[in-house]
Formats: C-alpha cells, sequence, structure tokens
C-alpha cells in the first residue's frame, strides 16, 4: 500500500511520524477501535510506502532527511503512485491542486481530505464525481498531534466502504484518538478540537502571567500551567466525570479557587469561550 501526502506541513508531518512509529511498533496508538485488516495493513507500513509533495525545496528536502520518505515538487507524481491520498494542504488551495491532480488520482484510491470547511460533496465536485461513487473521507486533526496526543474527527463520505473507514480511523489513531461524526457536526468539530489548541495555549498563556505577577520565574510558571492543563484534561478523559463535578472537587467552601473562579465569571469566562467556539464554527461554513 502506497500512502502520498499532497503537501508536508505540520499536520501531514503528524500523520507521517504516527504511520511510522505504528509500522516500526505493529501496534496502534490510539484507541485500538479499528478491525485487525486494517492493522496489519499498516503494521507493515515502512517510509519506502510514502511519497510526499511539496513546494519548496527546502521542505522537501526536510522531510526526506526527517523520515526517509520520497518527495517531490510534482503533485501528479504523488497523487497517481497513492492508494490513500492525504489532501495536507489549506483549503484555498484545494480548487487549483484538485485541478492539477484530478486526472492522476484513480478511481479505487482512498482521498482523505484534512481541510476545514469544505465539504465532502464539495470535494467530490472539485474532482468531477459524486460523493456515492468517490472513496472519500473528511478529517479534522489538531496541533497536539504533533506530539501524539491529537483528536480528530472523521467524517466517511457514502461512497467510502467500511474498510475504508476503518482504515482512515487506524492512520489517525497512529497519532491520538479518532472519533467519526455526522458531517452536519464537523464544523463544530474543528472548533472544538481544531481551534481549541490556540485558545488553550491563551489560557496557559495567562495563567503563566498571573503567576509570574506573583513572583514566579516565568519558565516555572510555563512548566505548572502546562502541566495542570495537561492534567485536568487527562482527568476528564479517564474518569468520564461531567467537568463542572471536578471543578467542585477543587471549590473549598471559602477557599481560594472559588475566588478564583468569581473572578473569571466576572469576567464573562465562559460567554467569552463559547462565543469563541461559535465565531470559528461561522467562519468555517464560509470557507
Amino acid at each position: 500500500m502506497k500512502i502520498g501526502f499532497i503537501g508536508l506541513g505540520n499536520m501531514a508531518t503528524a500523520i507521517i511520524g504516527g504511520l511510522l512509529r505504528e509500522g516500526a511498533s505493529g501496534c496502534p496508538a490510539g484507541s485500538g477501535e479499528t478491525g485487525g485488516g486494517a492493522q496489519s495493513m499498516l503494521a507493515a507500513l515502512t517510509a519506502a510506502n510514502i511519497i510526499g509533495s511539496a513546494k519548496t525545496e527546502k521542505t522537501r528536502q526536510a522531510k526526506a532527511a526527517e523520515f526517509g520518505i520520497a518527495t517531490t515538487a510534482d503533485n501528479r507524481e504523488a497523487s497517481s503512485a497513492a492508494d490513500v491520498l492525504v489532501l495536507a494542504v489549506k483549503p484555498v488551495f484545494f480548487p487549483e491542486v484538485i485541478d492539477e491532480i484530478r486526472d492522476t488520482v484513480r478511481e479505487d484510491t482512498l482521498v482523505i481530505s484534512i481541510a476545514a470547511g469544505l465539504t465532502l460533496k464539495r470535494i467530490a465536485e472539485l474532482f468531477g464525481r459524486d460523493t456515492a461513487s468517490m472513496r472519500l473521507i473528511r478529517c479534522m486533526p489538531n496541533t497536539p498531534a504533533l506530539v501524539n496526543a491529537g483528536c480528530t474527527a472523521v467524517v466517511p463520505g457514502p461512497g467510502a466502504t467500511e474498510a475504508d473507514e476503518a482504515l482512515c480511523l487506524q492512520l489517525m489513531e497512529s497519532f491520538g484518538r479518532a472519533i467519526v461524526i455526522p458531517e452536519r457536526l464537523m464544523d463544530a468539530a474543528s472548533a472544538v478540537a481544531g481551534s481549541s489548541p490556540a485558545f488553550a495555549f491563551m489560557f496557559i498563556e495567562a495563567l503563566a502571567d498571573g503567576a509570574v505577577a506573583a513572583g514566579m520565574p516565568r519558565a516555572q510558571a510555563y512548566e505548572f500551567a502546562a502541566a495542570a492543563v495537561a492534567g485536568s484534561a487527562q482527568l476528564v478523559l479517564e474518569t468520564g466525570r461531567h467537568p463542572g463535578d471536578l471543578k467542585d472537587m477543587v471549590c473549598s467552601p471559602g477557599g481560594t479557587t472559588i475566588e478564583g473562579v468569581r473572578a473569571l465569571e466576572e469576567g464573562a469566562f465562559r460567554a467569552a469561550t463559547m462565543n469563541a467556539v461559535a465565531a470559528c464554527v461561522q467562519k468555517a461554513k464560509t470557507l
């Protein structure tokens, strides 16, 4: 099986890294919900099974050196060689790129898009096909994938088979979690998983600023803040308890934490966060 990438940016880098780690270990990094057939195909994966295209020579050389994969400046070369083709370019470039590769993508090639905003129908139309006859899946990974902690929304198209879905899940689980959702929820998933790391980074930075104001050295403040946010997220995922319940566990009567919660509420912390998600969803609908 040959996996091709059009674009070798951060998300492609995360996916390739996860695939090669999984191929080396022979076992999945994620939840392991996919079938044995998909697992066995990826377990045998090596750098020789991957080809990627990128515009700049600097990027091509860097990824070839980092992963040992084949790279090319020719999108058509990458797409024609691929049994699974990952479209990892910005949404604005999709019409141009697909127009270039349309005639080189075989009908039996599984196409995976990781672009925000572009629907299954729109992507199929760019290929001059319809979703029922095209093996097409939309995915939205996020930047924590770079450290094997990603969360990816997966939307299989009507022309994708169960084996296609299982294989795609295995690809995405190689660098974190992968969750299948209906396409109507993709914009929300893109906001709450894809965009929210930026909000989390802002929160970590603000926590650290507060600690610095209280006298803590900045490097130490970042370490405390980041570790606390990471641990809190892990607590939610591993216990399955409601975030409000876990918040209440920390808020002792008359204590320091409830005073901090009150200050956040005075600053409309929840409303601002909800508005940020809504803004992301609205923007996604215009892409």
